[in-house]
């Protein structure tokens, strides 16, 4: 996919953040961005990106997003600004509130695309979004395999939580493996711990094959 060609963190969390809807159109888009106006300026980024649009993202939700990620870049790294939130209590959620709010922060672009795309911070677990598109993102920072690409260090995969999306989650109910009946971060928990059962150490080994059992409907 378009993320492991590049191997890069913040070009994946492009294309993590926009992989929702069809396979084929979410690669179809990410190849029409150019990711080297990552180090452009403000201008340039305008003028390249303010006709390319996803679904729910505009022109000016994209050129957001560039601008944001690119400033964040010039003065640290996601790797730097997830792991001082993280270390604090091993909390991946934590983690996740500092990069959406610095995003924020550094382009206080607003419209309901752009905040669907970055995602909103939340201290609550049952009714909240299952930020299945970050779960994603961090389990292929942090994992290091044939399908993750391993490319942050002092993440314990133990912490990770499943990217619940409706696949996995029909299939956990199925299996038995859920009861929760909402689709929230607190079910994406719950099913997270109940795949600790089988390896504490690495319970998101499970994720992809679980998602292609849905994905085929074989259950």
């Amino acid at each position: 996919m378009v993320a492991h060609r590049h191997n890069d963190p913040t070009i994946s969390l492009i294309c993590a953040l926009f992989a929702y809807g069809n396979v084929k159109q979410i690669v179809k888009f990410l190849d029409s961005l150019d990711f080297d106006l990552l180090r452009a300026n403000d201008l340039v980024i305008q003028e390249r990106l303010e006709n390319h649009y996803y679904r729910f993202q505009k022109g000016e939700d994209v050129v957001a997003l560039f601008i944001a990620l690119k400033r964040l870049n010039a003065q640290t790294s996601l790797e730097s600004v997830f792991k001082e939130a993280y270390n604090v209590d091993k909390y991946l959620i934590d983690g996740i509130n500092a990069c959406i709010s610095k995003i924020l922060s550094l382009n206080p672009h607003k419209s309901q695309g752009y905040n669907f795309l970055v995602g909103k911070v939340t201290h609550k677990t049952k009714g909240a979004g299952a930020l299945k598109r970050w779960m994603m993102y961090l389990r292929w920072m942090v994992r290091d395999d044939n399908i993750d690409m391993g490319l942050w260090s002092g993440v314990d995969s133990a912490d990770l939580i499943m990217p619940l999306d409706t696949h996995t989650f029909k299939v956990g109910h199925k299996l038995g493996l859920l009861k929760r009946k909402t689709y929230d971060l607190e079910a994406a928990i719950e099913l997270t711990k109940k795949l600790k059962s089988f390896d504490k150490n690495d319970p998101l080994k499970y994720d992809f094959a679980l998602y292609r059992l849905g994905q085929e409907k074989k259950i």
